[in-house]
């Protein structure tokens, strides 16, 4: 969850890992800083706060001009977001800067060895003993990949590490367990990143690191070794998106551009799915037919808005294979001892591929012996590599910290999971998955259309100003599509804002509905019939009780119009594909709101975008 970069060339180490930290800053901005190597030693700055803090003190004290250095933009786990605490850590001596990712979670037994010495830390944190370990290792005449490999052995948890010796200048060490790490190989410079983002703009030639490995970069060369020295395999991948992806083009916030993008992300999500014959072909599939012709349970493990994507993911998978779905959060999943065997298919559900909850369930359901297929957005990251088969969403970077097109592109990739699994199984004949999948391709231009009508979301939002609890409402795929617009507006917003399934109103929700309270309400389709009607008395009930109704409803649907203070009105398409339509007014709304009450839309308060610590 923190962003980290390092880099050894010809350039000004300085700028190429503050511009990678500029792009990473979405990963944590409690602190930022910065280690360079040159021929006068090791130097360092750091600052608390937004990376702006930290340019102005480098524009204050610039550091030496150097081809070697490393850098980091802090979420904290141990220590609060002090100067002190930001990141690199050196030791005592002055030799060696690090910069951590993750838990170390053995720090506390290792600090006390270290204060025995008689040495003395100076921060609170669990990053800054490995500078002094790794700093012992070289005066016992260690060079820096074997002291790093040494020290590594000794930690317990989740770390990537990126080091740098003052003695050392050229040279750049990395290693990883349960944290990512990737390498980008240049021309006479090479680079190390948590992820890709920090140096798209230099190379966008990558390389995968896998666990428990070491990288040694410098200018003409990239070694990998596992933690015990031996040569380690690797996977070299080009980055199919380039700079110009993760910049504004123009919008106030990266969510903005990133909501634009959705029609987008749809599509290419759902690109290159079907051969000429019509049939489904899942390329990132490595379970064969008779494995899924086995199974018969899965298991659906996420968090945050992938765990909604996953309860949408589950009416649409039991509607078309008739294959029983749980949804499970993916940090209460190993702990209550779940029953799983090689008939079960864990689906697990994440944008970054590294967050660490769902890293450790997918563990824990391997050692049960269930086949587990992961749904992602980052190639070549942690979890996709620990699964057993891969169905990559096709977004693009997302750089905000609230989820918005990899959540469509989320759902989009369990649909496809769930006609795939159909069509393998005999659940459905072939004609009828072809028609649900021309659904599907005309959702982009459905999704267009909600984005066209924005301004209707946005005086919405305006006459809404100065509301302070929220209540959103919704039955079957509505009910997550409420659950992640309660979600949007928290994160942005800061304020009380819950999701409810309709059907449960009565059961208590209601008591909180009094004069003015902005209720959201997601109306399916009227061709749902009974359930439809349902909904539309639920809008009545709160209504009576003062509430102010935002009403989604379907374009031609006018028996909501009597009962509807405002109308967001949603193209027709099945009930089933509703969460891609409903959605993306929501997102917007908590966008608005959000920007109203001048909070900064990209970067939440103590929220960080990749969750790599359990």
């Amino acid at each position: 969850m923190c962003g980290i970069v390092g880099y050894v060339g010809q350039r000004s180490a300085v700028d190429v890992v503050m511009g990678g930290l500029r792009r990473l800053e979405y990963r944590g901005y409690d602190s930022g800083g910065v280690a360079v190597v040159g021929e006068g030693g090791l130097s360092s700055a750091k600052k608390a706060g937004k990376l702006a803090n930290l340019d102005a003190l480098l524009a204050e004290q610039p550091l030496p001009d150097a081809g070697t250095g490393i850098g980091h933009t802090r979420w904290a786990t141990h220590g609060g977001p002090t100067d002190r605490n930001a990141h690199p850590h050196l030791d005592d001596t002055g030799r060696v800067a690090i910069v951590h990712n993750g838990i170390i979670e053995n720090f506390a037994d290792l600090r006390d060895g270290i204060e025995r010495s008689g040495r003395e830390l100076e921060s609170e944190t669990d990053s800054e003993v490995v500078a002094f370990l790794v700093q012992e290792r070289l005066a016992a005449g260690d060079d820096l990949a074997e002291a790093v490999r040494i020290v590594c052995r000794r930690l317990e948890g989740a770390f990537t590490l990126v080091i740098c010796d003052a003695q050392n200048p050229g040279v750049v060490v990395g290693a990883r367990r349960n944290s990512p790490l990737v390498v980008g190989r240049g021309e006479g410079e090479n680079f190390l990143g948590s992820d890709v983002a920090a140096f798209i703009e230099h190379t966008r030639d990558a390389i995968e690191l896998g666990q428990d490995q070491v990288v040694v970069i410098t200018a003409d060369d990239i070694v990998v070794t596992d933690f015990d020295g031996a040569p380690a395999e690797t996977t070299e991948y080009t980055v199919d998106w380039d700079l110009s992806a993760a910049q504004k083009d123009g919008y106030e916030w990266y969510m903005l551009k990133e909501i634009a993008e959705q029609p987008k992300a749809v599509a290419d999500t759902l690109l290159g799915r079907h051969d000429a014959d019509g049939l489904l072909q899942l390329d990132e599939m490595r379970l064969s037919d008779d494995e899924l012709r086995g199974v018969d349970k899965i298991v659906a493990i996420a968090c945050g808005t992938s765990y909604y994507a996953a309860l949408v993911a589950k009416y649409a998978i039991e509607h078309w294979t008739r294959i029983p779905v749980e949804v499970e959060l993916a940090s209460e999943f190993r702990y209550r001892d779940p029953i799983l065997d090689q008939s079960t298919l864990v689906v697990t559900i994440s944008q970054s591929g590294e967050t660490m909850d769902t890293l450790m369930a997918i563990r824990y359901a391997r050692q049960q012996r269930a086949r587990v297929l992961s749904i992602c957005n980052t190639n070549g990251s942690t979890i996709p590599r620990e699964s057993d088969a891969v169905i990559y969403t096709h977004a693009g970077p997302e750089v905000a910290v609230a989820s918005t097109k990899a959540f469509l592109a989320q759902i989009v990739a369990c649909y496809l999971l769930g006609l795939y699994l159909a069509q393998v199984k005999g659940a459905k004949f072939g004609d009828e998955i072809a028609r649900i999948i021309d659904d599907l391709d005309r959702t982009p231009a459905a999704i267009q259309r909600m984005l066209d009508d924005a301004d209707v979301v946005r005086k919405i939002s305006a006459e809404l100003a100065g509301a302070t609890s929220f209540i959103f409402l919704g039955r079957h795929v509505g009910y997550p599509v409420a659950l992640e617009g309660a979600l949007k507006l928290k994160e942005l917003a800061y304020l009380h804002a819950e999701g409810f399934a309709a059907g449960e109103l009565k059961h208590g929700p209601i008591a909180v509905i009094e004069e003015g309270v902005p209720v959201f309400v997601v109306v399916p389709p009227p061709g749902r019939g009974e359930v439809h009607d349902k909904v539309v008395s639920n809008i009545q009930e709160v209504r009576a009780r003062g509430a102010r109704t935002i009403v989604l409803a379907q374009d031609g649907d006018d028996s909501v119009v009597p009962y509807a203070d405002h109308l967001i009105r949603l193209p027709e398409v099945p009930t089933l594909l509703q969460p891609l339509v409903a959605t993306v007014p929501l997102q917007i709304f908590a966008c608005e709101y959000a920007a109203q009450l001048g909070h900064d839309v990209d970067q939440p308060r103590n929220l960080a975008k990749s969750v790599t610590v359990e």
